[in-house]
């Protein structure tokens, strides 16, 4: 479940689950059996879950027995991790609360180890609290997920939604590894995260079998691994580099890519540059979500197969639009090869955050930002889309760019001129059918099309009863079309354009502008051709005068 922080063992908790609703107020059901089963991870409102409706409140219980070969207690400690769980839970293990945490999006761990009973089964409680957009006074960041579901909103998904595991680990041990490549100096920091300052550290890249450098130290301070004629990531060959770490006795497997992303000009005109050289960035909108799943992909082939179908197609880039996927989601981008555009997921749009729902935005958007940092995929953070649930946009690009200097920021996906003071590394306009870019206020940031397209089509029995599209398409005429608006995709390139991102990769519930339906059993355009087309787009748009241009 964690592909950059491996270790030799761990117990996968997902499978059934006892399940209740629950009020606020109510005590932990320790020690009593609930009524209901859930299959976890999936959200308690899909299909896969066994449950299939919403609840704000909700109750999961389960046991476990903790493997005697693990030695927990004697220089072990026993960890439990949780990929997501929407919104807020709180962890009970035998009892006693181990764990509280906030936030739909981000993973978050316990060390149990004090609240086990020696040589016995032992009893796991989640409580979960969810207002989705009810806004109760509470207004968390909730991306599409909306409680009456219409249109461009979506079904929500309440409570565990990503897996929930266990592993043994030392007294010293790694909470995460912040890994950054300097290509330029041909150097990659390992900075190892959640431990004491002073613990041993040892570092070793590799590339395939072969060692290229090692590094040793002590926490509390970054180290500096030397890669003599780095091996580059990109997305025509996404290199990864294997890395092993032992801090003290604790020892993890990762890996990383060594690769650059930055704005700058070339003949006067801002683009964005891929290790060194201009790269245009094509892209489709990816929701994340499925029919049976909701939030939660149904397997990881699922997950990987929507991105898979978009080096088919021949994207090389993909906007992950409000939502911020598992890790196993970003393994997958990282060694495929896709540039990957990370939103923050949205407020309730129309709503006016008050200060607790932008403090929580933010502690929030840190999260997103720190537990993705070392995935090379990542290329920008996308701090605001359309105006959903916006505020003080130029401090919170600012903010966002402090994190984590060595992506692209893009301050607000849809133009918002006159309010983003210049801020961020892009300027994005969104237009429907065809693409758009914004007029160039300061000429130092790079021209985008954050969104475009929305071709419909509909697939007898692969759609929702309740439809939408942006555009209605004959299904006779469909990649003719899609063809057509990636000309203009093409003219807008040789206007400074360095990027766009077409609606969208899948159809989604209500929506019919998806490459492929919902259920993912039909691709609705000629793929070859798009593929052709979308490796001349890029070849032509790449060059450090973009070719192709009347």
């Amino acid at each position: 479940p964690r592909p950059q922080l491996t270790r030799d063992n761990w117990q996968n908790l997902n499978g059934s689950w006892q399940f209740a609703a629950a009020k606020a107020g109510d005590q932990p059901p320790v020690g009593r059996n609930l009524a209901e089963k859930i299959l976890v991870p999936y959200p308690v409102e899909s299909q896969l879950s066994g449950i299939e409706r919403h609840e704000d409140r909700m109750w999961y219980r389960r046991t476990f027995t903790v493997p005697k070969d693990w030695r927990i207690g004697s220089g072990k400690r026993l960890r439990l991790n949780f990929g997501a769980v929407d919104w807020r839970a709180e962890v009970y293990v035998n009892g006693t609360k181990v764990a509280e945490h906030q936030g739909g999006y981000d993973k978050f761990s316990a060390d149990v180890t004090a609240a086990l009973k020696p040589g016995r089964t032992q009893e796991l409680i989640v409580g979960v609290y969810d207002p989705t957009d009810a806004q109760g006074g509470e207004n968390p960041p909730v991306g599409k997920q909306r409680l009456d579901p219409s249109g461009i909103w979506y079904t929500p998904s309440s409570g565990i939604w990503q897996t929930v595991w266990m592993e043994p680990v030392a007294s010293d041990h790694v909470d995460s590894l912040k890994l950054t490549p300097d290509v330029k100096n041909s150097r990659l920091s390992v900075e190892p995260q959640g431990v004491r300052s002073g613990v041993p550290v040892t570092a070793t890249a590799y590339a395939g079998h072969k060692k290229v450098a090692t590094v040793t130290g002590r926490t509390g301070q970054p180290l500096t691994l030397k890669i003599v004629n780095p091996h580059l990531w990109s997305p025509d060959d996404p290199f990864l580099y294997d890395l092993k770490v032992t801090v003290g006795a604790d020892r993890v497997g990762s890996y990383f890519g060594m690769r650059s992303i930055a704005v700058e000009k070339v003949d006067g005109t801002p683009r964005t540059v891929l290790n060194g050289k201009p790269v245009f960035m094509m892209a489709t909108l990816d929701q994340g979500f499925w029919p049976d799943g909701l939030h939660t992909a149904p397997t990881d082939e699922a997950l990987a197969y929507d991105l898979k179908m978009h080096k088919q197609m021949g994207f090389n880039a993909v906007r992950k639009h409000i939502k911020v996927e598992p890790d196993r989601w970003f393994y997958w981008a990282d060694r495929l090869g896709l540039m990957v555009w990370q939103d923050m997921p949205a407020m309730t749009a129309g709503v006016d955050p008050d200060a607790a729902s932008r403090a929580e935005y933010e502690r929030e958007m840190k999260q997103m930002i720190d537990e993705h940092i070392s995935s090379p995929s990542v290329v920008m953070w996308v701090t605001f889309n359309e105006g959903w649930g916006q505020y003080d946009e130029a401090r919170i690009a600012d903010q966002a760019k402090s994190w984590d200097p060595t992506r692209l920021v893009n301050s607000m996906s849809g133009i918002n001129l006159g309010v983003d003071g210049g801020t961020g590394d892009i300027i994005d306009e969104h237009g429907y059918p065809s693409p758009a870019l914004p007029p160039d206020p300061d000429g130092k940031r790079a021209l985008v099309s954050g969104e475009y397209g929305g071709l419909g089509l509909a697939v007898p029995g692969h759609a929702w009863s309740v439809q939408q599209s942006y555009v209605d398409v004959d299904p006779a005429t469909y990649t003719d079309d899609y063809l057509a608006r990636l000309d203009e995709v093409h003219k807008l390139a040789c206007k400074g354009g360095n990027g766009a991102v077409y609606t969208q990769i899948s159809d989604v519930e209500g929506e019919l502008n998806g490459l492929m339906t919902y259920d993912r059993k039909v691709v609705k355009p000629d793929v070859k051709r798009l593929k052709a087309a979308h490796d001349a787009l890029i070849h032509d748009a790449s060059q450090p005068t973009p070719a192709g241009c009347s």
